[in-house]
């Protein structure tokens, strides 16, 4: 039964893989949010946004927070991360994690406090316990800037982020940054996946 579990998780992490190869990975010039300079971009709301790759996205960033939970001996209670990168990620993972039988909810972190009403920072908290352990999801890891504003709100509301989960690591810095901030960073796929050994960042 492992073994078959094993298997079937290996071959939708390379059915994961091929979509974002053909549909979020582009071998061009382009300026990022951190305003270095790179000649390859991923942009995986072309698949995060797509049903299959929903899917897929679930039941690996899920498996992938189960294994660390199994390791470490912990429970999470909550998944999500900074709108609006994050909020496919956080809603794949919350239904997978219900039809498992493990029901996480997910939050959402905004970029500006909601202006009316709570006037709040944090979405859906109230399905979470106060204090409670979560995890920080992220579509690209680069310099780990978005992943740390989401970290910092929900630590700034006294909640524990421990984890922070992402499809793609661009190998860039901020898997450095994350981990000197005291968070275990698991990723399931880096830039190697798509260029080898390859370079692809030029300034």
């Amino acid at each position: 039964m492992v073994v078959a579990e094993s298997n079937a998780s290996d071959l939708m992490r390379t059915e994961l893989l091929e979509l974002l190869r053909t549909r979020s990975f582009a071998r061009r010039a382009v300026t990022l949010s951190s305003g270095k300079t790179s000649n390859f971009y991923i942009d995986c709301k072309q698949v995060t946004l797509d049903a299959r790759g929903h899917v897929l996205i679930g039941k690996l960033l899920f498996e992938a927070l189960r294994a660390v939970e199994s390791s470490d001996g912990v429970r999470f209670d909550g998944v999500g991360g900074l709108t609006l990168g994050a909020d496919p990620l956080a809603s794949a993972v919350s239904l997978t994690s219900s039809l498992e039988g493990h029901p996480l909810p997910a939050f959402i972190v905004r970029k500006e406090p909601k202006a009316h009403g709570t006037e709040v920072y944090l979405e859906g908290m109230g399905n979470i316990p106060s204090g409670g352990r979560l995890a920080v999801v992220e579509d690209v890891v680069t310099t780990g800037r978005s992943a740390m504003v989401a970290v910092e709100r929900v630590r700034s509301a006294g909640y524990r982020a421990e984890l922070v989960l992402a499809l793609v690591d661009r190998l860039d810095g901020g898997r450095e940054v994350i981990e000197a901030a005291g968070l275990k960073l698991v990723t399931l796929f880096d830039r190697r996946d798509f260029m080898g050994d390859d370079g692809g960042l030029e300034g």
